[in-house]
């Protein structure tokens, strides 16, 4: 009768004991897949490599091809008070243009209705009056309901998992990195050439 007790009461506690370590398993893999899963979401980051656009001359233009490159992106205007900022935005792009560097514009008629030609016009103007060499796309919107679906990406945390901004005047800037991440804005007063920009632009 002892010995039909005694087994028994070993095997209650071997039935209770192995559940536990069961559930203690399943909790240190859940935790586990917790941490993997909140991990990959804060490193997630959206890329301006997603987008294909025109460029002024109505051509495709693809950011895919601008991976291993940093980039600014400027919203230009012609008849802007800041117009003479293509000036440094030229400077800037033929010191660094062959160091993994490069500037996109996007003519925008968003503020004062300050750059009302077409592409061809705006094309002409940059080039007669600048030198422009750097990339210009057709002009687009960078603001409002018709807002650009590049600008929705570098205004919108949502989409650029870095911040919520808004294009506030011409010649806004915006950087991003070699993997097309969003880095910094630059407010339009600050120049091209400015020693905060330069210094991202350089730093390895």
């Amino acid at each position: 009768m002892r010995v039909f007790i005694l087994l028994f009461v070993l095997c209650a506690v071997s039935c209770t004991t192995k559940p536990s370590k069961e559930n203690a398993g399943e909790t240190a893999s859940n935790q586990s897949n917790t941490t993997k899963n909140t991990s990959k979401k804060v490193m997630e980051k959206g890329s301006i490599h997603q987008f294909t656009v025109k460029d002024i001359s109505g051509n495709d233009y693809k950011f895919a091809d601008l991976k291993g490159k940093k980039v600014m992106i400027v919203n230009t205007a012609s008849e802007c008070g800041l117009t003479p900022q293509y000036e440094q935005l030229q400077e800037v792009y033929e010191t660094y243009k062959n160091k993994n560097f490069t500037i996109v514009g996007f003519p925008a008629n968003n503020f004062g209705a300050q750059e009302p030609g077409s592409d061809q016009e705006i094309a002409k103007f940059c080039k007669a009056n600048y030198g422009v060499t750097f990339p210009m796309m057709s002009k687009i919107s960078v603001k409002g309901d018709d807002m650009h679906k590049v600008y929705q990406f570098l205004t919108q945390k949502s989409k650029n998992g870095l911040q919520d901004s808004d294009v506030a005047w011409n010649f806004q800037k915006y950087l991003l990195n070699e993997k097309g991440e969003l880095e910094k804005v630059i407010s339009p007063q600050t120049l091209p050439n400015d020693e905060s920009v330069l210094s991202w632009i350089d730093a390895k």
